[in-house]
């Protein structure tokens, strides 16, 4: 590895490997391998989020929970039209919006749909109970994707009703208010929440308003088993797209955009085509589960509806060939799917066997964004079309243990297609169909060297299919049908134990060969197409540690480092450029005390520098460092319960970039991340 590690975390680690030789361990129990079991029998990297560590914030985006997490990077790009940008290990950083090359899950319900393209905006924090991550080789049990897999759950409901409402502002125009009410008062549990978050946003053009709803209901059942009723929505209209920026323009002003030069007006490119995005996502899901003996069987099916209207800034000239499809989105998406395994379990042997099938249907069209002299209206139709897209993935999984050893395998056998049916055929017929089948196996083999102290190695191929953006351009017009899928061999080592009651201490070694890794081949007429021609390469090291000091007193540490390079030449691209995106480092730090009632921590987060396209040339987004304070206050008044919160991010009033944009067209690759800012909430609690 040619990484260069924190000292202090390598410096600690033989310590507190040794001490838990010793120690029995305290019991966390996940789910990676569809099998609930301690995070310690798992031989993957695998890290578990309480969400009550995240009190002191908003509960808006992911990012506020995945800070701790070594090997995620997740950047609040202060833009809602276009969603975090989450990688994993390295995977998923090209993503221009959206989350790409990590599956994402919400009580085992998809987030991800079946091209692998996921929204981490229709996760509800606020129910949240914890979020579960996996990264590495064991991801491949989940699909197509190559970088991981983040799951969420929701609490359960329990208990005499209660009701609470929040309500919390900050810097910016920040404002949230929330209302949710669970228990269990008889044979039905149930959570139900509301909420409105509003912004006007750190950047220029950059304002918001979401609104969800999440429901969930698990009735008791006449029949053995377990059911759970899950339904969600997210709504968004009109959320401001700030784009990005260059260089010049961001060391200026951080909060400004990019003016146009050709407007006589010297209005912004986001304010003089009125950049926004639209959506409208409605989701439901079942999961049923029961265990008869040694047999277990879980099935779970669901189906939503996403709606989405995005308005761009392209110019007329950029819209003047006629193969281009506009400046305006617009699609209309029905989805559903089906995942059902059954799980047998012997003394020493445990099989499990399921098959996973998704199907999404888009009525897409595409418009000018320009009606005469009127910008960043609906226009003339472009696009006019049908996209499918199926995934057929039947899996099995082994578990065998013996003694100290214990032993993981899986295949699964992945089917993904694509089809098009071009009603808008003016200029071209895209019609047509691609299909991409891969078989990945996994395999992991645990050492248990005490009952807190785990040693493990794992190795996987991975398979990830070019998603629907990526396919939707060819270099000379129309769908890219040639695109292939690209393919990864993982590799991992490492160690895991719990020293002490409220400790635990995760190491990692990794490497991915990726084949087929998919580069920008043009950027022209405002379009973006692909070609598969790259091998790269990723390696590195990932640490982590909570300790639990004194009673009081709680620290977290986490670090990630990794070697993202192409090993392959590609055009203009030499070999041995690092992958944009992909921080060399990165890392978290926190101390936080509790007592009676009360709480504060300090956080601080640093990252290296960021490259933001493949020839390394352009100017990186700098390394940065911030420092975070937050307090927390609890009363109990008889069936009435109180919380305070309060919360300032970038304390020293750094200026740095958040998020950059890889590889956009016009070297606007720059995302601001805020300035000092603050934030406080109250909450309310009565239960009956």
């Amino acid at each position: 590895m040619r990484n260069r590690v924190p000292l202090f975390l390598l410096a600690a680690l033989p310590s507190a490997l040794a001490a838990a030789q010793s120690v029995p361990p305290a019991t966390v129990v996940v789910t990676a391998t569809r099998t609930p079991q301690p995070l310690l029998d798992v031989p993957a990297a695998t890290d578990v989020v309480d969400m009550a560590r995240v009190e002191a914030q908003l509960r808006v985006n992911a990012s506020e929970a995945l800070a701790s997490v070594p090997g995620v990077v997740a950047l609040n790009r202060q833009n809602y039209a276009q969603d975090l940008q989450i990688s994993s290990r390295g995977f998923g950083a090209r993503s221009a919006f959206g989350v790409r090359g990590v599956r994402l899950l919400a009580d085992g319900i998809p987030a991800s749909m079946p091209d692998g393209q996921g929204q981490a905006a229709t996760f509800n924090l606020d129910m949240a109970e914890r979020i579960e991550v996996l990264r590495g080789p064991f991801s491949a049990l989940y699909g197509n994707h190559a970088g991981g897999v983040i799951q969420l759950f929701t609490r359960d409901g329990a208990g005499r009703p209660t009701v609470e409402a929040t309500i919390g502002g900050g810097s910016d125009g920040a404002r949230k208010w929330d209302i949710n009410a669970q228990g269990k008062p008889g044979a039905l549990a149930y959570v139900l929440d509301a909420s409105r978050f509003e912004t006007d946003g750190y950047r220029d053009h950059s304002a918001a308003t979401r609104d969800q709803a999440f429901a969930k209901l698990t009735p008791d059942l006449p029949v053995p088993g377990r059911l759970v009723i899950t339904a969600s929505s997210l709504r968004q209209k009109d959320s401001q797209d700030p784009l990005g920026v260059t260089w010049a323009t961001f060391s200026r002003d951080p909060r400004a955009g990019e003016t146009d030069p050709s407007d006589a007006e010297g209005r912004t490119y986001a304010r003089r085509y009125n950049t926004r995005k639209s959506i409208d996502h409605q989701q439901a899901g079942a999961a049923y589960e029961v265990e008869h003996g040694a047999t277990r069987v879980h099935a779970t099916v669901y189906g939503g509806n996403r709606k989405v209207v995005q308005y761009q800034s392209f110019s007329r000239a950029f819209l003047a060939p006629a193969s281009h499809s506009g400046g305006v989105i617009d699609f209309d998406r029905d989805f559903y799917g089906a995942d059902v395994h059954v799980t047998q379990r012997w003394r020493r042997l445990a099989v499990t066997a399921g098959i996973a099938a998704e199907r999404s249907t888009d009525a897409r069209l595409g418009y000018e964004n320009f009606e005469g002299n009127r910008l960043g209206v609906r226009g003339r139709l472009r696009r006019d079309e049908t996209n499918t897209v199926e995934s057929f993935d039947p899996y099995l999984q082994l578990e065998w243990r013996s003694g100290p050893w214990i032993v993981h395998s899986g295949l699964r056998h992945s089917h993904v297609s694509f089809g098009v049916a071009d009603r808008f055929t003016t200029n071209g017929d895209d019609s047509g169909t691609v299909r991409y089948t891969r078989t990945t196996p996994v395999a992991g083999v645990l050492y248990k060297v005490a009952p807190a102290l785990s040693l493990y190695a794992s190795a996987a191929r991975g398979f990830e299919a070019p998603t629907l953006n990526e396919l939707f351009y060819a270099p000379d017009g129309g769908f890219n049908f040639n695109l292939d899928a690209a393919t990864s061999r993982h590799i991992e080592i490492g160690a895991k134990a719990s020293p002490a009651p409220g400790t635990r201490v995760q190491a990692a070694l990794f490497q991915a060969k990726t084949r087929d890794e998919l580069v920008v081949e043009s950027s022209t007429g405002g379009r973006t197409s692909y070609r598969n021609a790259a091998r790269t390469s990723r390696e590195g090291v990932e640490l982590s540690a909570d300790v639990r000091i004194t009673r009081s007193w709680q620290a977290r540490v986490s670090a990630s480092a990794i070697h993202a390079v192409y090993e392959d030449g590609v055009g203009s691209v030499p070999a041995g450029s690092r992958l944009p995106g992909v921080p060399k480092a990165h890392g978290f730090a926190e101390i936080a005390w509790a007592g009676d009632g009360l709480s504060a921590g300090v956080e601080a987060q640093a990252s290296s520098r960021i490259y933001t396209e493949d020839t390394n040339r352009e100017r990186p987004a700098p390394g940065y460092g911030v420092l975070n304070l937050r307090a927390n206050a609890t009363q109990q008044v008889g069936p009435w319960s109180f919380r305070q919160f309060v919360r300032v991010n970038n304390v020293f009033d750094h200026d740095y970039a958040g998020s950059v944009i890889v590889g956009e067209a016009n070297r606007r690759y720059y995302e601001a991340a805020p300035d000092r800012n603050w934030m406080a909430g109250f909450t309310a609690a009565y239960r009956f």
